[in-house]
């Protein structure tokens, strides 16, 4: 099950709805007056918390900085792999 934070178009009243996702797009035709909320960015889909994209992953998953080493070593002449890892 997904939460999904939601604006009322007309009051601005806002909500969260759990619900699968199979069942988000039926809800919202079911329900026009409502939309997504986009204004919390903890709430967009993959930004659960700040940092740049690479250093969450290391810390989620450390043995991800050793793959990525065995990339560059692969790849040496990459340089948007070179400069990075």
């Amino acid at each position: 099950m997904a939460t999904y934070p939601v604006k009322h178009k007309e009051t601005g009243e806002q909500k969260e709805v759990v619900m699968s996702i199979n069942d988000w797009d039926q809800w919202l035709g079911d329900n026009p007056k409502w939309t997504r909320d986009w204004s919390d960015p903890s709430t967009l889909p993959g930004l659960g918390e700040p940092g740049e994209l690479t250093e969450r992953v290391y810390k989620k998953h450390p043995a991800w900085k050793e793959v990525m080493q065995g990339v560059k070593a692969a790849a040496p002449t990459n340089k948007s792999i070179v400069d990075k890892y």
